[in-house]
C-alpha cells in the first residue's frame, strides 16, 4: 500500500510518497496553496489508490505545539471533509524544512524551494514509518491460549444468556409486529449488501467508464451496472437519495482496477471528485516488471504491436524505465512515453550518484542496474542489501549467481509459452546468455525495472559474508555460507517454492 506524506505550509505543500512494503520515503511533487490543493491532493490519492496520509505536525523546541500546528490541524479537518475517505495521521516534527535544506546541499548546488518541501515530507513520512515499525515490534504480545479459551467461554455464556432474555422478550411481542421488524430488518440487511462492492477479479478487461455532458444520473447508473460495479440500480439510487444527495457527477473516463472492491461510497467519490479527461490516461510502470509485461500493456491501450516493437527496437529500455505513474495524453507516440520512464531512471541514477556508487563494487552503471534488476525480482524491502551482498560475493570469487528469475527471463526471451522447456530440469539448461545457473557472473542485461530500493542495495550492500540465500514456503529468508548448510534449508524450509515451475 502507498502512503503519501505531506509537509503543509501556507503557500506550499511538499508532497512524499512510501510503499508500506519498502518503506522508504521519496519526495515527489510540491503543491501551490492557491485554492485548488484539496482537489489535487484527492488527485493524488486516486493516482497512487491510497487513501493514507501523514501530516507533519510543527512544535516548538520544547515539544508544544504552536500556531503553524494548528494550522495543520484545521488543514487536516477541511482535508476530510474534501476528500471524504483519507485516513490521516500526525508526525511530530520541529525544523524538518532546515533538515530538508541540508539534505539538498549535500546533493546538488542549487535547487527551488519546492524542493525543500518534498524533501521536508519525505523526512516527515520516513519518521512515520519509522516510528509506527517500532510500535509494532514493542506491541506486548497477545493473550496467551489458556487465557484465550477462558475469556471465549465467558463470553459465549453471556451471549447465551443475552439472547436467552432476547428469546422471552420476542414471545410477548404481537406477531404482526414482529413480521414488520423482520420485513424492515431484512430490507436493511438487503441495502447495505447491495451497497458493499466485490472485488474486482477482470484481469486485463476492468471495467472504463465513460460519463459524458448531459448524462443522467440513471444513464450513468444503468452503465456501472452493465460493467458489474454495482449490484442493485434501485439499492444506488436509493443511497444517493438518502446519503449523496447533492452529489454531481464530473465528465470523463474512469479506469476501475483489477483486485479492488468499490463500494457504493467509492464509486460517487470517483465519479464526484473527477477521473480525468477524455483526451488524457495514466501509465504505470512497476517495479519488477519487464519488456515484455509493458508490451502487454501498450497493447492493451490500443497501440498497434508494428509500432511497439519499432519503438522499443530504437534502445536498449530493460531495466532503464523506472517504475512510476505518469499521465500521457492520448495519441502520445510509444516512443514519447517510454522516453518519459527512462528519463525519470536518468534521474534516479544522477541524484543518487549511482555510478560512481557502483564503480566502488568494481561495477558499471549497467552492471548494476542488472545486478539489481536481479536483486529486484529476488527479495523485498530490507532482504534486498543482504541479497545483493551474496550475488557480488559470488561475482568475487567466481561462483554462478545461480538465480532462477535469471533463467525465467532467458525462457521469455527463448520460449515465452513454454512449449519447448516444459519442465525445471530442461529450462534449467536452456542456452542462454541470461542463464546463471549455466553461466558465471551476471547475465548479459537487466531482466526486470528495478526500484529504488533494489538499486540503492546493490550501491549499499549489506556488511555480511553469506553465499546461499533462499525464500521459504513460510515467506522468510534463509541465509547460509556453505552449499551444505543451504542445502539442509532446502530440505527444512522450501518444499514447495523451490519446486514452483519456472
Amino acid at each position: 500500500m502507498l502512503i503519501l506524506g505531506l509537509d503543509v505550509g501556507e503557500k506550499r505543500i511538499g508532497v512524499a510518497k512510501a510503499d508500506s512494503n519498502i518503506k522508504i520515503a521519496i519526495p515527489i511533487s510540491t503543491i501551490e496553496v492557491d485554492g485548488n490543493e484539496f482537489q489535487e491532493i484527492a488527485r493524488l490519492t486516486r493516482l497512487y489508490n491510497t487513501g493514507a496520509v501523514v501530516l507533519g505536525l510543527p512544535r516548538s523546541n520544547e515539544g508544544n505545539e504552536t500556531a503553524q500546528s494548528l494550522y495543520v490541524r484545521n488543514f487536516a479537518k477541511t482535508l476530510t471533509e474534501k476528500v471524504p475517505n483519507v485516513k490521516i495521521n500526525f508526525q511530530d516534527e520541529s525544523l524538518t524544512s532546515v533538515e530538508a535544506e541540508k539534505r539538498l546541499k549535500a546533493r546538488k548546488k542549487t535547487y527551488e524551494k519546492g524542493e525543500i518541501d518534498a524533501e521536508a515530507a519525505s523526512i516527515i513520512l520516513q519518521d512515520f514509518i519509522e516510528n509506527f515499525r517500532e510500535k509494532a515490534e514493542t506491541t506486548p504480545k497477545k493473550t496467551n491460549l489458556a487465557e484465550k479459551t477462558s475469556q471465549k467461554i465467558m463470553l459465549e455464556s453471556k451471549k447465551a444468556t443475552h439472547k436467552s432474555k432476547k428469546f422471552l422478550k420476542l414471545l410477548v411481542i404481537p406477531p404482526i409486529v414482529l413480521f414488520l421488524l423482520l420485513v424492515l430488518l431484512g430490507g436493511f440487511l438487503w441495502y447495505k449488501n447491495s451497497l458493499n462492492g466485490s472485488t474486482l477479479n477482470c484481469n486485463d478487461d476492468c471495467p472504463v467508464i465513460t460519463v459524458n455532458d448531459g448524462d443522467s444520473t440513471d444513464t450513468i447508473i444503468k452503465n456501472l451496472s452493465e460493467k458489474g460495479l454495482i449490484g442493485n440500480e434501485l439499492a444506488f439510487k436509493i443511497y444517493l437519495k438518502l446519503e449523496r444527495s447533492n452529489t454531481v457527477f464530473k465528465s470523463g473516463t474512469y479506469y476501475f482496477e483489477n483486485g479492488r472492491a468499490y463500494s457504493a461510497g467509492d464509486i460517487v467519490d470517483i465519479l464526484e471528485l473527477g477521473g480525468g479527461s477524455d483526451n488524457v490516461f495514466t501509465f504505470t510502470v512497476l517495479p519488477g516488471e519487464t519488456i515484455f509485461d509493458i508490451k502487454k500493456k501498450l497493447l492493451k491501450l490500443g497501440y498497434e504491436q508494428t509500432e511497439i516493437d519499432e519503438a522499443f527496437n530504437k534502445r536498449k529500455y530493460e531495466g532503464y524505465l523506472y517504475g512510476e505513474t505518469h499521465e500521457f495524453y492520448k495519441e502520445t507516440p510509444v516512443t514519447e512515453i517510454l522516453e518519459t520512464f527512462y528519463a525519470e531512471m536518468e534521474r534516479i541514477i544522477k541524484e543518487n550518484d549511482l555510478e560512481n556508487k557502483y564503480a566502488a563494487h568494481g561495477l558499471t552503471l549497467d552492471q548494476g542496474i542488472t545486478l539489481a534488476s536481479v536483486v529486484q525480482k529476488e527479495a523485498h524491502g530490507k532482504e534486498q542489501p543482504t541479497v545483493a551482498q551474496v550475488f557480488l560475493s559470488r561475482i568475487s570469487y567466481g561462483i554462478p549467481l545461480g538465480s532462477d528469475v535469471t533463467v525465467s527471463y532467458a525462457l521469455d526471451v527463448i520460449d515465452p509459452e513454454r512449449q519447448i522447456y516444459k519442465d525445471n530440469q530442461s529450462a534449467l539448461l536452456v542456452d542462454s546468455c541470461y542463464n546463471t545457473r549455466r553461466y558465471a557472473g551476471l547475465p548479459c542485461g537487466p531482466i526486470s525495472s528495478p526500484s529504488l530500493s533494489a538499486l540503492l542495495a546493490v550501491a549499499n550492500p549489506s556488511e555480511t559474508s553469506y553465499l546461499y540465500f533462499l525464500t521459504g514456503d513460510d515467506g522468510t529468508m534463509y541465509y547460509s555460507y556453505t552449499e551444505a548448510e543451504h542445502n539442509q534449508k532446502i530440505r527444512d524450509y522450501c518444499q514447495v517454492l523451490c519446486n514452483v515451475s519456472l
